[in-house]
């Protein structure tokens, strides 16, 4: 497996995933001027692209780390010089300063939750950037308020977003309904929780932590320990079908990012691990996990193993996974995952959900599936 590829690869599509050409332009205008029709906004940091935003930065801050003091080659990097390596964090660096300055000079647009993932990597690269003790500069400076007035900005975003009762967040606020979906747990907690810690902001924690809580409480089956893939406070019903790979995914994605700081960590390491055990019960005999969970003679789907490979090896990173098991589910899952990998792009993928219950049986190499392999290998 060439990771040189796939972080090549994940640099081209963050530039160009979800971009509209000029036939996507002329429809839409079609669409809206002449039919009257709503049509979504060009999104330019939409989660597609948000989770390959915080692959890449991964990768990024791996190869920075071997470049350090104790250099040594890792396994998949074998007969790459570090000024080999060091091109290659010059080309993830370039890549992702230019998704931040496109949509910096679009006017910094945020249409939904979504677009919060994005905002991982822009907060990282705050911090990466205002720990720097090279020479002061003019620029640097300039970039430094330009992040931190981006992640402001989606942290307001977040704290003002509309809530159910229970203060969950709406998936789609617009719209006529009460819905809660697992997705935001990834999408949003990581991001809240890690503004929360670097600006001193409990209340930021205590949103992401809440959101996690909520979707425990009233999004879970009583029976398999698993998600739905969402629920509705005002009708008390869940919905979506129960063990939705990627809803698991979320869930595990959200609570693994909270546990930089004791006050997640006590609140969450307890049910993130009983979700991990309920999920492992379901790992295929490939290694892979299913677009449903149970539905173990069903697809592989690339995405959902990685999501949750990923958050196996966080888990195990952070010491809050102990045990062969975690070890050895985590393998078997990288090692699946590495049978989709062909010139740079992940395939076995399930194609994009529609909601609840919309579960298209399309498979491709997406980036939903990419950004999270980034992660793995």
């Amino acid at each position: 497996m060439n990771k040189t590829l796939l972080i090549e690869n994940g640099c081209k599509e963050l530039m160009s995933y979800g971009v509209w050409d000029t036939k996507t332009r002329l429809k839409r205008c079609v669409k809206k001027i002449f039919l009257g029709r709503k049509t979504a906004p060009e999104d330019l940091v939409f989660w597609p692209t948000g989770l390959l935003a915080s692959g890449l930065w991964h990768c990024r801050s791996d190869l920075a780390s071997m470049c350090g003091k104790g250099w040594q080659e890792k396994e998949w990097d074998e007969g790459q010089t570090q000024e080999e390596i060091r091109q290659e964090i010059q080309q993830i660096e370039s890549a992702l300063t230019a998704y931040f300055e496109r949509w910096r000079k679009k006017g910094m647009p945020l249409y939904f939750l979504d677009d919060l993932v994005a905002g991982e990597t822009f907060l990282e690269q705050y911090q990466s950037l205002s720990s720097q003790e090279d020479k002061e500069s003019k620029e640097k400076d300039i970039r430094i308020r330009q992040y931190r007035e981006a992640v402001d900005k989606m942290a307001t975003f977040a704290m003002e977003y509309a809530k159910d009762e229970a203060g969950s967040f709406l998936y789609r606020a617009g719209q006529d309904n009460g819905y809660v979906f697992a997705d935001t747990l990834g999408l949003v907690c990581p991001f809240l929780y890690r503004y929360g810690m670097t600006f001193d902001r409990q209340e930021c924690m205590e949103l992401a932590v809440k959101q996690i809580a909520n979707f425990l409480a009233y999004g879970m089956d009583g029976v398999s320990g698993l998600p739905y893939h969402g629920y509705d406070m005002t009708d008390g019903c869940k919905y979506g079908v129960i063990g939705w790979g990627r809803a698991a995914g979320w869930v595990l994605r959200g609570m693994s990012k909270c546990f930089l700081s004791d006050y997640g960590r006590i609140r969450l390491k307890e049910p993130f691990t009983r979700l991990v055990d309920e999920v492992l019960v379901y790992q295929r005999p490939d290694g892979g996990f299913s677009w449903q969970l149970q539905a173990l003679e069903g697809p592989r789907d690339t995405s959902v193993t990685g999501m949750i490979c990923a958050a196996l090896k966080e888990g195990i990173e952070l010491k809050i996974l102990v045990g062969d098991n975690y070890r050895e589910a985590f393998v078997r899952g990288r090692d699946s995952l590495e049978k989709s990998i062909h010139d740079g792009r992940v395939y076995d993928c399930s194609g994009e959900c529609e909601g609840f219950a919309r579960y298209p049986q399309r498979y491709g190499a997406y980036p939903w599936a990419l950004g999270p392999a980034l992660k793995v290998f």
